[in-house]
């Protein structure tokens, strides 16, 4: 009779949460939480993410040519990325936010993947 060894796996993750609040015309406004500060989200209501949990990545945009965030399991959908923007229109699916919190993103992500760790994006509705 053999010998089974089995190991314990320890997987390493964050998850980021954003939160939608309010709604006006075709714009979705939102915080993202958990990044040591709260950010500021804007979303295209025609092209919104449904909600729930998906990975964040670091890839390379071809749209952008840039590596930037992408959102990674979007039903349906590729190419979700969260970028710079002001108005509604400036995305068709992703999400919007000022330079500042898009850096934000940027280094936390960067940061999990030097260590082989996941990110995840919680997208939920105001309570």
């Amino acid at each position: 009779m053999g010998l089974i060894t089995l190991t314990n796996t320890v997987i390493n993750m964050a998850t980021i949460h954003l939160k939608r609040i309010s709604r006006a015309g075709k714009a979705v406004r939102g915080t993202i939480s958990g990044t040591n500060n709260v950010l500021p989200t804007l979303e295209n209501a025609e092209y919104i993410i449904p909600c729930g949990k998906y990975e964040l990545k670091m890839t390379w945009s071809p749209r952008f040519r840039k590596i930037m965030p992408l959102v990674d399991g979007v039903k349906e959908r590729a190419g979700i990325r969260i970028h710079t923007g002001t108005i509604p229109e400036h995305s068709k699916g992703c999400i919007l936010m000022t330079p500042n919190g898009v850096n934000v993103i940027t280094e936390l992500l960067t940061k999990y993947a030097k260590k082989d760790e996941k990110v995840y994006l919680r997208i939920s509705d105001a309570d």
